[in-house]
């Protein structure tokens, strides 16, 4: 079965909650029986030290000598009550009512006096009893009353008896482990155990609601950006996503809103490039067709004025299915470049001869100024060459007469910097960014009646881009337009 991506994240947070919440538990439980255990044993200890109070004390009555204790169970067990060596309650916090006995309530006997009877010594030790749990060694170490496999156990209880200021003996008992726990005590670990279970199932619960309602909300744009994605497919790229706040998501359904918006862009700019494309070649087409119609029924003599007219035509269908053509190999990223080392400003030079006598027939003064220098770059000189010849006769189209066409080239900081400018009439500055898109142009009649479709800045964009170079437009100094183009200087130099 296909898991949706909700389901997914869902499942990966419902993993991460449990395994987590499993861990807590682990570690709870664990920390709390060792906690429990010290807890236990320090309990124990402190009941240990009543205990090595009152033997000191009875030491002390019995002259000095541990005879009275040694090898008897019995009386070792009257100072010692197994109540105290059960977790309860420490002795000082009990204590008998009125007509009720220490034994009743669990607690030990007062000690022996001298004049008391002592219990019997020898038998067996009670089976339960204190001496069974506790050891009782003197000063030397040797052991007094008790089991004495209790002092070859590692983790050991240990309280020092005194006789005055005098050590006379030590109480010895093992430790309790975490999970010796027994009665009483047993209950209660159990009970904590249920406690943290149903404490974590309950956080579980909670941690599930929450990943379901955490991966439903975060993957809701994720949602609608794959729901513009299959409208964007299906060619509908008037489709937006809202998108809110600063966060990836947000980032990306902004992204996805001007890939649509760029999208439609390029749809309405295909669109107005087909009609517009129709237009221009239908308009020399229109003109050949109703001149050799006119010749053909005799309504117009085969002069060489005619004749001169039809070439004309036919040039400029050529030229502009030429330039049609060198756009498209732009675009593909196959227009054929051969880059070699060379001079600039001998480029310019070259294409400024040619157009001399052009823009003087044309009523314009071309001027020139280069750096005395080379300036090298790495170009290709006849795509370099075809720039300046599109530049000057863009700025010889649009210029009137008379008037004036400035050429200069500068060195930069790292690039060549070259404007081609010219005198009135201007272009207004709402038409300066759209210069060099494909069949712009800002007088449609105008620009028909003196032969351009509108390609030429655009066939220059294409080759400054292919040359690593910037190419943008403003208003001349001089009244008129001014072109601006910059080309990264080689490192080499030329020989």
């Amino acid at each position: 079965m296909h898991l949706r991506l909700w389901h997914r994240l869902f499942l990966a947070f419902a993993v991460l909650s449990v395994a987590i919440i499993a861990g807590f538990v682990v570690w709870q439980q664990h920390s709390f029986r060792q906690g429990f255990s010290t807890y236990l044993n320090e309990v124990t200890l402190q009941r240990l030290q009543s205990t090595a109070e009152r033997l000191g004390e009875a030491y002390a009555e019995r002259g000095g000598s541990w005879d009275f204790l040694r090898g008897d169970a019995h009386a070792f067990d009257a100072y010692v009550d197994s109540f105290h060596l059960r977790h309860k309650a420490p002795i000082d916090e009990l204590s008998p009512g009125p007509g009720v006995t220490q034994g009743e309530l669990g607690m030990p006997p007062e000690p022996p006096s001298s004049n008391e009877l002592r219990p019997p010594p020898g038998g067996p030790p009670p089976r339960g009893g204190a001496s069974s749990r506790v050891l009782l060694v003197d000063a030397a170490g040797v052991v007094v009353v008790g089991d004495a496999r209790i002092a070859d156990a590692q983790d050991l209880l240990r309280e020092v008896i005194r006789s005055g200021d005098t050590e006379v003996g030590s109480l010895l008992m093992r430790k309790i482990p975490p999970r010796a726990f027994g009665g009483s005590d047993l209950a209660f670990a159990l009970a904590q155990r249920r406690a943290a279970i149903v404490a974590g199932s309950v956080a579980l619960l909670v941690a599930l609601g929450f990943a379901f309602a955490l991966a439903r909300w975060l993957l809701a744009p994720v949602r609608a950006l794959a729901s513009g994605m299959h409208a964007l497919t299906a060619g509908d790229y008037a489709r937006r996503i809202a998108a809110g706040g600063s966060a990836e998501l947000g980032a990306l359904a902004r992204d996805f809103n001007r890939l649509a918006q760029t999208l439609e862009a390029h749809r309405d700019a295909r669109r107005r490039w087909g009609a517009d494309i129709a237009h221009e070649l239908r308009t020399p087409l229109s003109v050949l067709r109703g001149e050799i119609a006119a010749l053909q029924d005799g309504v117009r003599a085969p002069t060489a004025a005619a004749f001169d007219s039809l070439a004309v035509e036919g040039e400029r269908l050529s030229g502009l299915i030429e330039d049609l053509y060198q756009l498209a190999l732009a675009d593909a990223g196959a227009l054929e470049y051969r880059f070699e080392l060379l001079d600039l400003a001998e480029v310019v030079r070259d294409a400024v001869q040619l157009h001399q006598r052009a823009c003087a027939d044309a009523g314009l003064a071309l001027e020139l100024s280069v750096p005395p220098d080379t300036l090298a770059v790495r170009g290709d000189a006849r795509r370099l060459g075809q720039l300046l010849d599109n530049l000057i006769v863009n700025a010889r189209r649009y210029t009137d007469a008379p008037g004036r066409i400035r050429i200069a080239l500068a060195r930069a900081q790292e690039s060549a910097h070259l404007v081609v400018e010219d005198t009135p009439p201007g272009v207004p500055a709402e038409s300066l960014p759209l210069l060099f898109d494909r069949l712009y142009r800002i007088d449609s009649s105008r620009a028909r009646h003196s032969g351009g479709a509108g390609l030429g800045l655009a066939i220059c964009r294409a080759i400054v881009e292919a040359h690593g170079g910037t190419i943008r437009s403003a208003a001349s100094p001089l009244g008129g337009l001014s072109i601006f183009v910059d080309l990264p200087q080689a490192t080499e130099t030329l020989a």
